[in-house]
């Protein structure tokens, strides 16, 4: 982030390695016209900017920080994330009381099977190297 930038509203730590998980994050990328986002790839040599970030815990459940400094987790973040770019709407439901608790189930069985979901949906397993490509093309 140089001078002219502004500090992003959120900062999202996601695992580069998972192809659904990248999907996303350039999905997420494509809409945040005003740049209130930032995404950090926590195999990436960028994370290292973030000690007080704990890598084994952000690839179990997504961790995101705002603003102010505040740690938010799994689903709250893409609750938020979206809001910034006015697709909360989406996410919404997952966070009303009576579906939350479910919601927050599925998530963390996502999590834990996000490569062999991200196969099923995508063809691909986990990307070679050290993270996928994020591009709006990818698969």
């Amino acid at each position: 982030m140089n001078a002219h930038e502004a500090k992003p509203k959120l900062t999202i730590f996601y695992d580069g390695t998972c192809p659904l998980c990248s999907k996303e994050m350039a999905a997420l990328t494509k809409h945040d016209t005003k740049t209130t986002i930032k995404t950090v790839d926590i195999y990436s040599d960028e994370f290292s900017q973030y000690p007080n970030i704990d890598a084994n815990a952000a690839n179990t459940i997504l961790h995101a920080v705002n603003d102010k400094g505040e740690l938010i987790l799994g689903l709250d973040v893409t609750h938020q994330a979206w809001s910034l770019v006015s697709k909360g709407w989406l996410y919404a439901p997952l966070r009303w009381p009576l579906v939350r608790p479910l919601a927050d189930w599925c998530y963390l069985r996502f999590a834990n099977n996000r490569y062999k979901i991200s196969y099923w949906l995508t063809g691909v397993s986990r990307c070679d190297g050290n993270s996928c490509k994020i591009n709006s093309d990818a698969k």
